[in-house]
């Protein structure tokens, strides 16, 4: 049988995520052209066998687009620059931010105006979970791109959903950031609880993650419950912004949902403390506060079950 032909990948967007992706597509010898706006945080990847484009033209020859940013509006700037390339030649957009449900629609209507498929992707997981292959996507659109687009979404992590037409991904990647926000006040609740009647929060975690409870989650998240190293993974105004989208579908379509609501609140009281730029773990110190407890490192060497 011939080998099939490789297409020519475009990457738009090396943040945390982005980066992260990114690089695993390259190891893995796809042909791949990427661009980010600050040029320098894209460049480290010509040394994992990328190309770095100098001007976002340069991806519109490319047959497949895939576009990782934060926002809605940052998704419509660089889609405009895009289809506003003289040498447009993009034939697939592979959309894997998290989006509104109207943006995502206004998005797939731009590029049905040239022609272009559109599959959206969204994706559960941060920067050490892409590097440790356990990307999975979120995907809907037509299934014809799908399938052409799978095994490029496969060499970025564990595999990919598709559950059905249109914006359906975009739903459902909603109620999964959703339930992460809710998840984590919880865990921080319960641990927080643990410590004040007396159990080291490492006993506490290390119980929960090997009870039916524990989760992949309740495990990566437990070295920063643990030692209260709070790098960034995911920023509170991001989890912010995913609850405030739950919390619009949930109006759209009439269906009730008092822990978001409730948590929507917390996050913003987080915030209003002063934890904006660490990461949302951060709930646990604020849990922490409103029950009267200071948190110290405990600096135990724990698991996050990524490590291979």
């Amino acid at each position: 049988m011939p080998t099939p032909i490789e297409p020519a990948v475009g990457w738009i967007g090396t943040g945390r995520m982005g980066y992260a992706m990114a690089e695993r597509l390259a190891a893995a010898g796809t042909d791949l052209l990427v661009w980010n706006r600050t040029r320098a945080k894209a460049e480290p990847l010509a040394a994992k066998g990328a190309r770095v484009a100098a001007d976002l033209a340069e991806i519109a020859g490319r047959d497949i687009v895939f576009c990782m940013v934060s926002t809605w509006e940052d998704v419509r700037a660089v889609v405009d620059r895009l289809l506003g390339a003289a040498r447009l030649r993009t034939r697939l957009l592979v959309e894997c931010s998290s989006i509104s449900l109207e943006g995502s629609a206004e998005l797939r209507r731009m590029l049905e105006a040239r022609a272009i498929g559109y599959l959206a992707a969204p994706v559960s997981g941060n920067a050490k979970v892409v590097k440790a292959g356990r990307l999975s996507f979120v995907c809907s659109g037509p299934r014809a791109v799908y399938d052409e687009v799978r095994p490029l979404l496969d060499r970025m992590g564990c595999g990919a959903s598709w559950v059905g037409e249109g914006e359906l991904a975009r739903i459902v990647k909603i109620c999964h950031n959703v339930f992460l926000g809710v998840i984590t006040q919880s865990l921080a609740e319960v641990t927080v609880l643990a410590q004040k009647a007396g159990v080291p929060r490492h006993a506490f975690l290390d119980f929960l993650n090997r009870s039916v409870l524990g989760s992949t989650f309740t495990r990566y998240k437990t070295p920063a419950f643990v030692n209260l190293d709070f790098h960034v993974t995911f920023t509170p105004a991001l989890l912010r912004k995913d609850l405030d989208l739950g919390l619009e579908a949930a109006r759209t379509f009439e269906a009730p949902m008092p822990l978001a609501s409730l948590t929507r609140d917390l996050v913003q009281a987080m915030m209003g403390q002063g934890w904006q730029d660490q990461d949302f773990a951060t709930l646990l110190l604020a849990q922490a506060r409103s029950a009267g407890l200071a948190l110290q490192p405990e600096n135990v060497e724990v698991d996050d079950g990524l490590s291979a």
